[in-house]
């Protein structure tokens, strides 16, 4: 039997659950399990720690410390932003920019970026730029349900979705779409 490794194509399932009360923030199902290569820098490296050496059948309980996931949230990564940033034909787009959605964004640099909508004020937007689970301890529970070798694609993707499409920005799901966006959680 396989066991997880550098260049293993992995599929598992599980729950992660966050905060003091162990609130339920996500779930991989064997519908849609998270699915990737390990050691291709796909994953969190405190992650793939926990895995390495499974084999397919192995269940897992761990958590990940928040400075070992995606740190402390980070104040200075709430920016206000001119509202006419978000106009489009000389109107402010509503119906994309309101409290609670999160919209993807690119800096001075080209960098792609998620930003989460705080508040819309008179004349600014207030974004948080902060991973959503900045702060957060992440506790995962789960099975390891397939390891086998990767195959050359997998290992030297093309585009890292598999969707064929250039919209992604490298989110390392798969999907199932007619290409023009890659769905929710993907290019947002």
């Amino acid at each position: 039997m396989e066991n997880i490794k550098p260049g293993q194509y992995v599929e598992l399932t599980y729950d992660l659950f966050v905060g003091p009360e162990n609130e339920l923030m996500e779930r991989a199902t064997d519908e849609m399990p998270l699915r990737f290569v390990f050691g291709a820098d796909q994953m969190l490296a405190s992650f793939e720690a926990q895995l390495n050496g499974l084999e397919a059948g192995d269940k897992f309980d761990f958590t990940i410390p928040c400075a070992d996931a995606y740190g402390e949230r980070d104040e200075d990564h709430v920016l206000d932003l001119d509202k006419k940033m978000f106009e489009v034909d000389g109107k402010f787009d509503e119906d994309i920019i309101f409290p609670g959605n999160t919209v993807p964004m690119m800096d001075a640099n080209g960098n792609r970026l998620n930003g989460s909508v705080l508040e819309v004020k008179e004349d600014i937007v207030v974004m948080d730029f902060n991973h959503p689970l900045a702060g957060e301890d992440l506790h995962f529970v789960g099975v390891v349900k397939l390891v086998r070798p990767a195959t050359e694609e997998e290992l030297h993707p093309t585009h890292s979705c598999g969707c064929g499409c250039d919209s992604c920005g490298g989110c390392g799901e798969e999907h199932d779409h007619e290409c023009g966006g890659c769905g929710d959680g993907c290019c947002h």
